[in-house]
């Protein structure tokens, strides 16, 4: 089931789905991100939605929520699992780079060097965004790189969280 959720101006729509029971998909409509979820199921409302709006609407106050909704993410690999980990532990209004999470990874698991590429590849395959905050990860050099929900949200994101993005570049 699918649920669109209108965003505050600035910021395209979004739409989550579930599997009845727990978040499966939050992507920005119109993005890239989209091309990962179903579209032709029913739209519907139900508890988990209500969950996940009342985060999104503290969220969108500028505001980081106090919980997390429950959610499940599909064909999570051991090497996803640990990405995602990483970009979770993220704090509300700061930032780190593919290459941050890669280091950290290649430490954790003893190795001398882990791509960041393949970490970018990790972090635009998470199916729930801003929950999951993918769009705290950055290029080096502050480089705003290959955002899935597309760049302008990206930034948007980012300056509600109380980035300074005058410093940022785009590609």
């Amino acid at each position: 089931m699918n649920f669109k959720y209108k965003t505050p101006q600035g910021f395209d729509d979004m739409w989550m789905s579930s599997d009845g029971e727990v978040l499966t998909g939050l992507w920005f409509e119109g993005s890239r991100g989209q091309l990962k979820h179903r579209l032709d199921c029913a739209e519907g409302d139900m508890p988990v939605f209500r969950e996940v709006r009342r985060w999104l609407d503290i969220y969108f106050s500028g505001r980081q929520p106090d919980f997390t909704p429950r959610y499940r993410m599909d064909n999570l690999t051991p090497f996803r699992r640990d990405v995602v980990e990483a970009m979770r532990a993220i704090p509300f209004g700061e930032t780190v780079t593919y290459g941050d999470i890669a280091g950290a990874l290649a430490r954790k698991h003893g190795i001398a060097k882990m791509s960041a590429q393949a970490v970018g590849g990790a972090v635009g395959w998470n199916p729930i965004c801003i929950i999951v905050p993918c769009h705290r990860v950055i290029g080096a050099n502050g480089n705003l790189t290959g955002y899935g929900g597309g760049i302008m949200n990206k930034v948007r994101l980012l300056s509600l969280e109380g980035h300074d993005m005058s410093k940022s570049t785009f590609s």
